[in-house]
């Protein structure tokens, strides 16, 4: 199926662009709002999982909390949750030694990693 390219799903995408961090909806949606002003909710959530069905974003699951999404393709990483503002961001590198801290006989295959804490802005 060819994908209409509007102002709305292109002022999405460069939110995600621009940002380079994990985004809600509605982040998304406050992001193109100045882009497209009559930008609605429904818009937004019908493009992202357009992106998502052509591989242009992938899905950042955090237990509790509403979805997330970023670039897809990029390298492993993990994230933080600041518990302040509810903005998510990207964490470069991984910890390495993680077999040592699952019990004797099992084998970690795949992990995820979220910290959480404040960010910069909700520190200060």
């Amino acid at each position: 199926m060819t994908r209409r390219h509007t102002r709305q799903r292109a002022a999405i995408r460069r939110a995600f662009e621009a940002q380079g961090r994990p985004l809600s909806a509605p982040e998304v949606l406050e992001l193109a709002r100045p882009e497209v002003p009559g930008i609605g909710a429904a818009t937004v959530y019908r493009a992202i999982h357009s992106l998502l069905d052509e591989g242009f974003l992938a899905p950042v699951v955090l237990p509790g909390q509403p979805p997330r999404y970023e670039l897809a393709g990029m390298a492993h990483h993990h994230h933080f949750h600041c518990t302040a503002c509810g903005r998510v961001f990207d964490l470069a590198g991984c910890l390495s030694g993680l077999q040592a801290l699952v019990p004797h006989g099992f084998r970690v295959s795949a992990h995820d990693i979220i910290l959480s804490g404040h960010c910069p802005d909700c520190s200060a």
